[in-house]
């Protein structure tokens, strides 16, 4: 081979790893450029619940707040169809830029996966980024049950068995949930009865046809004042701010701990500098005065946690939970 086509070869495999050099930077730059720029257009809130209750109120306040501080608009979409779990496949489906997010619940990616098949891995294809409040449940009783607290209402219901009747709002949900798991632990022959949600719930409760219900605080504490119905614990490991004269569940159930969070979920993968930005954003949310006096003034306790912090409660809950599922005897569904 003559010496200039060797130097004719090299130099055309230097142009064919420079062009390639350069189409691997090209597809790099726009995802970091992605990363950087976000949100450059408006991002898509999923919430996996119908409008007007306690998710749908927060969602729509953060997304404000995001709104406000990007100026961009963020788009709350409801989409309360089959638990939310139609709604959470297309999430763990979707591109994980950033500009689909979910303001969900334990529901979603905890309980409803236990339950019944679905087509999703919610360990696997989701991220929680951060938390924006939680909702401890309080166990509320009927005026006219003769127990003021939770170990008076064990010792009646001992004394009583196979007479006491707990509402649900909805059958695995939280609060069904905290019951049984609450029933089990203490040895206790409880009779569910359940109701379309958590307002006939009450409404049963105040009318005297059932006699507990572990419910949102945020849903109870508004009854205490007018003496309608007593508070008799709450499932927080530590006393409720708003009641703090409430027994905890766990002081007589070591590790009872059961709550209601809600906070922004994306699809696995989303670029580190959007998850910290997302993150930063729901903290200093929490942390707004006027926002945080508004979710205190419901019962809810403003958080913005870290994404380490939301996986490691999401971890912890999927324990319990399990426990709290197997307690209440429901089986998977296919």
């Amino acid at each position: 081979m003559t010496e200039h086509g060797s130097k004719l070869r090299v130099s055309r495999r230097g142009i064919v790893l420079a062009a390639a050099a350069l189409a691997a930077i090209g597809l790099a730059m726009p995802e970091r450029a992605l990363a950087s720029d976000w949100p450059n257009r408006s991002v898509t809130m999923i919430v996996p619940f119908p409008p007007g209750g306690n998710t749908d109120t927060m969602a729509r306040m953060l997304a404000d707040f995001f709104s406000r501080k990007y100026k961009q608009t963020f788009i709350v979409d409801n989409r309360p169809n089959a638990a939310g779990s139609l709604a959470t496949a297309q999430l763990a489906k979707s591109k994980p830029d950033g500009y689909t997010l979910m303001f969900g619940a334990a529901v979603q990616t905890i309980i409803v996966p236990m339950m019944q098949k679905v087509s999703y891995d919610s360990e696997t294809e989701l991220q929680h980024l951060s938390i924006f409040g939680t909702g401890p449940f309080v166990l509320g009783a009927r005026a006219s049950l003769p127990a003021n607290s939770l170990s008076e209402l064990i010792a009646y219901v001992k004394n009583n068995p196979g007479k006491l009747n707990a509402a649900t709002a909805s059958v695995g949900g939280l609060g069904h949930l905290s019951t049984m798991l609450l029933a089990k632990r203490a040895g206790l022959d409880v009779v569910t009865v359940p109701y379309r949600g958590g307002g006939p719930a009450i409404s049963a409760m105040l009318a005297g046809e059932v006699d507990i219900y572990f419910g949102n605080a945020s849903e109870l504490l508004q009854h205490r004042a007018n003496g309608k119905l007593k508070l008799l614990a709450v499932s927080t490991l530590e006393p409720l701010k708003q009641a703090p004269d409430l027994q905890t569940v766990a002081s007589l159930f070591p590790g009872f701990e059961v709550t209601s969070w809600n906070g922004v979920i994306g699809p696995a993968g989303i670029p580190a500098e959007i998850v910290t930005a997302i993150a930063t954003t729901t903290r200093e949310a929490s942390q707004d005065p006027a926002l945080a006096a508004r979710l205190v003034s419901v019962g809810i306790d403003p958080m913005g946690s870290s994404p380490e912090d939301f996986a490691r409660i999401v971890a912890q809950e999927r324990k319990i939970l399990r426990e709290a599922v197997m307690a209440a005897g429901i089986t998977q569904q296919p």
